[in-house]
């Protein structure tokens, strides 16, 4: 006896087409988007960020180009006097010209950044090379004392340190560093391990070179993109810690126009005289926006084609 065979069912007339996947790639842009715009010009952003960076450094090195009143001296008959031609941030409740003041606190605030992001990949950077090239018991040992200095919040620890050193821009930048050390011992350690086992430093060890060859010639240029960017991005934290210590009052004395102490200075006009707060923390902002751009600049992950 023969079973009839049943036909299988078939899919419905109205039932939707499959994407066909086989001309359009998953990850690709359509030419139109505003996504797609901004992967056309890669290099705006940075070139704006650049340009940033450029003015505050001319801030930094020649203030008196940028300004035309005294940052200290004010007049009694111009307090208070909002944005405008004459004085481009307004004035203080001591007739002080803003612009003037944040572009020579630009100097201090700059200074104590560079300072604590050198002081901070200097020693980050020596505890990771060495933890990472040892090994071992050694990088035990350097590795549970970055935890417990990790364990601390940034800001708690720059306050302490600040404590035992005392007040003063010198100092701030000094405890803002110490906080930075863990994160660029992790960062150095993981990036020396990486490029540890690459075939390059293996042949070179195999060849009789010296683990100080080595490490001056392989290791340390081929891990020092991320430990760039990540400089970078602590330089836009710095900014920011710098000028909340200084906002305060660990900074430097009255009447240094340090960003933070310009902040704090305007909290109590901020319903009649709002451009003492906003105008130095936009500037902190734009600041710590460009840095961070930047540092995508460095970072290889970036660059990648999407």
């Amino acid at each position: 006896m023969t079973i009839p065979s049943t036909p299988s069912p078939s899919a419905p007339s109205d039932a939707p087409d499959a994407p066909d996947t086989a001309d359009t790639p998953g990850t690709a842009v359509a030419p139109d988007t505003p996504l797609a715009a901004v992967r056309a010009r890669p290099g705006a952003g940075l070139s704006a960020a650049l340009g940033v960076f450029v003015l505050l450094a001319g801030w930094a090195l020649w203030p008196s180009l940028f300004s035309a009143h005294d940052p200290l001296t004010g007049d009694t008959a111009q307090v208070l006097v909002p944005p405008g031609t004459e004085h481009w941030f307004g004035t203080d409740h001591l007739g002080r010209d803003l612009h003037s003041r944040v572009v020579h606190g630009a100097s201090l605030t700059l200074r104590a950044t560079f300072l604590a992001v050198g002081l901070g990949a200097l020693a980050g950077g020596a505890l990771g090379l060495v933890s990472g090239f040892a090994g071992g018991r050694t990088d035990g040992f350097l590795m549970r004392c970055v935890d417990v200095v990790q364990a601390v919040p940034g800001l708690l620890l720059s306050m302490a340190v600040i404590t035992v050193l005392g007040f003063g821009t010198v100092n701030v930048a000094v405890a803002v560093g110490v906080s930075f050390v863990a994160a660029f011992a992790r960062v150095t350690r993981a990036e020396v391990l990486r490029v540890s086992t690459a075939t390059y430093v293996e042949a070179a060890r195999a060849g009789g070179v010296r683990w100080g060859g080595v490490l001056v010639r392989h290791v340390l240029p081929n891990s020092a993109g991320p430990v760039l960017s990540l400089a970078a991005v602590q330089f836009g934290q710095a900014v920011l810690a710098v000028s909340a210590l200084s906002f305060l009052g660990f900074g430097a004395a009255p009447p240094a126009p340090e960003w933070g102490s310009l902040v704090a200075e305007g909290r109590d006009y901020m319903v009649t005289a709002w451009w003492l707060t906003t105008l130095p923390g936009l500037v902190v902002v734009a600041t710590v926006l460009s840095t961070h751009r930047i540092s995508r600049a460095f970072d290889p992950e970036t660059r990648r084609p999407v």
